[in-house]
């Protein structure tokens, strides 16, 4: 029995603006932190505005890794078959 095909690689794409880093890294600093902080106590609202100011912090620092993981990454030929 032989081993599936991988798949094909994925197709160039140029890196996210750091407004979609900021909001994902907000959402995820939000599940981060939200279950712990509503069992201490905090209100509702500090913790979203602590989960946009890691989203805002944490931005720059994720944007400038996404080039770097895209470049690693191996990519489609192109149209002309190079």
């Amino acid at each position: 029995m032989s081993s599936p095909a991988p798949p094909p690689p994925l197709p160039p794409r140029p890196p996210r603006p750091v407004g979609v880093h900021f909001l994902v890294d907000s959402a995820v600093a939000f599940l981060a932190i939200v279950v712990v902080a509503l069992i201490i106590g905090f209100p509702f609202w500090l913790i979203v505005v602590l989960a946009l100011a890691l989203g805002a912090a944490f931005a720059p620092f994720t944007r400038r890794a996404e080039p770097r993981a895209l470049a690693a990454r191996p990519t489609a030929p192109g149209p002309d078959g190079g």
